[in-house]
């Protein structure tokens, strides 16, 4: 039974219907194949096993074969797919400025041997500090956060990166187009807060800011721990003796609080669940460039590039585990106590695409299809981000189909998963613009008997993501050795 919690229903049930009806339009090709197989993601019976098991759910009207043709042989206008998305009503901080949350996420596959362009990606063992290098394909997500405390992003867009790819440039190429498609859409206006990118430690926060500095949005990323920063050059005298300008000022060294000096801005905020929340600010700090790897090719002097550095230190860990400061930068040069704690409190909250990732992967079954083709991948994958924009416009429609043993919630704190219990009982109330499957007969099928004689061809893993290069296994420290020092 539907149950509509709020009076104003009407206006959600036409957004997502006219969501649904848009979305049927960018399939090109197998279009009422593939709408029925995001269907079948969105209203099959737990989660999502086997690509062929969804021909079961009752929503797909087609057989099994129809389904892995749509895969195959569909066509997505996934330009189309992108503007959709960013027309659609987004949640913003509390300034009423939007929060971008870009990360990557790696569909593997060690056993896809007749699988091109894949590569090493960068996974976590089960042990601690423990590292692995898995073939597969990574995809790089950009996502709208949320505020307060909560699983749901809005995403927005999908790339997949290909072997070798430099990360910091497709990630720039996609937040230009992503940025730019949100002010075509009227997201953003002129005399609007910047948008906020937050980025997690794998990324060149600076090196993005500046790459980005012509767009109105502010990048936010964490740092390593062995970072070394610089203060702005010292004003020279006035009588100045022999000898170039000095172009940087002290260091300012992560692991030495020697080096630190007195903070501009100090902040202390009690939260729930880390107890006492300090952030120490210092700003107009830069790393030192260098002309290699990223501005090995760089036109002209190098810049500098100069933000606000915050030290986050918490009380406690709601796991129980080793209590490190955060070391965070920004592209704000003066940043005062207010967007201090607008920032790391922003940055906790890019740990949310997190809880989409694995909805995407556990639940969706994002990673479940064993896909030979790069391009079935990107279709599946763009269904997936279908399905999960279905179901954030799903929230306020559907009742709380919990089970016996969970805690009833309030309507608009439902889980994505939750929602996903009752969105079969509002598929009658909605669009659905896919047309009944007509009636033909099989094909005649290989002969009984015969066996494939076609071989699959083999492909080699590609390269590394971040260096370009072929894999090798790391040269590990010694044990007590002290790690080196980056600027």
């Amino acid at each position: 039974m539907i149950s509509v919690h709020h009076l104003d229903s009407g206006p959600a049930l036409g957004e997502l219907s006219g969501f649904r009806r848009e979305f049927h339009r960018c399939l090109t090709r197998r279009a009422d194949g593939l709408f029925e197989l995001a269907v079948a993601v969105l209203c099959a019976d737990g989660p999502v096993r086997t690509l062929v098991g969804l021909s079961l759910a009752p929503e797909h009207r087609r057989g099994h074969g129809g389904l892995y043709d749509a895969v195959n042989n569909g066509r997505i206008d996934s330009e189309r797919l992108r503007d959709a998305l960013a027309g659609l009503p987004l949640s913003r901080a509390a300034d009423g400025r939007l929060v971008l949350a870009v990360d990557v996420s790696p569909w593997l596959r060690p056993d896809g041997n007749t699988c091109p362009d894949r590569s090493f990606c960068h996974t976590y063992g089960r042990g601690r500090n423990e590292h692995r290098m898995i073939p597969g394909r990574p995809y790089s997500f950009v996502a709208a956060l949320e505020t307060g405390g909560t699983s749901w992003t809005a995403l927005l867009d999908a790339v997949r990166l290909p072997p070798g790819a430099d990360v910091a440039a497709v990630t720039v190429t996609q937040l230009r187009a992503v940025v730019g498609r949100l002010i075509a859409a009227g997201q953003w206006k002129q005399g609007d807060p910047e948008i906020l990118v937050v980025l997690d430690a794998g990324y060149d926060a600076p090196r993005i800011a500046y790459l980005l500095a012509d767009l109105p949005v502010q990048v936010l990323g964490r740092m390593r721990s062995d970072r070394v920063l610089l203060r702005p050059a010292p004003t020279p005298v006035r009588n100045p003796s022999r000898g170039r300008r000095p172009k940087h000022g002290s260091e300012f060294v992560f692991g030495d609080p020697a080096t630190w000096g007195a903070e501009d801005v100090t902040t202390r905020t009690d939260t729930r669940l880390y107890g006492t929340a300090t952030a120490q600010a210092w700003n107009r700090l830069h790393p030192r460039m260098t002309r290699r790897a990223a501005w090995i090719d760089h036109d002209g002097p190098l810049p500098l590039i100069e933000g606000t550095v915050i030290r986050l230190t918490v009380q406690h860990l709601p796991s129980g585990g080793v209590n490190k400061p955060v070391w965070l930068w920004c592209s704000d040069t003066d940043a005062g106590p207010a967007e201090v704690d607008r920032y790391w409190q922003m940055f906790l909250r890019r740990f949310d695409i997190e809880h989409t990732f694995r909805l995407l992967k556990q639940t969706l079954g994002w990673t479940k299809p064993r896909l030979r083709s790069p391009e079935a991948a990107d279709r599946w994958t763009w269904l997936i981000l279908a399905a999960h924009t279905q179901l954030r416009l799903a929230r306020p429609l559907v009742a709380d189909l919990r089970h016996p043993w969970e805690r009833p919630v309030e309507p608009d704190r439902l889980t994505p998963a939750r929602v996903r219990r009752g969105f079969r009982n509002l598929h009658t109330k909605i669009a659905r613009p896919a047309a009944a499957p007509k009636s033909t007969r099989p094909g005649p099928g290989r002969p009984p008997g015969s066996r494939n004689r076609v071989t699959a061809q083999r492909f080699d893993v590609g390269l590394l993501l971040a260096t370009g290069q072929a894999y090798t296994r790391p040269t590990h420290y010694k044990k007590g050795t002290k790690p080196r020092r980056t600027s």
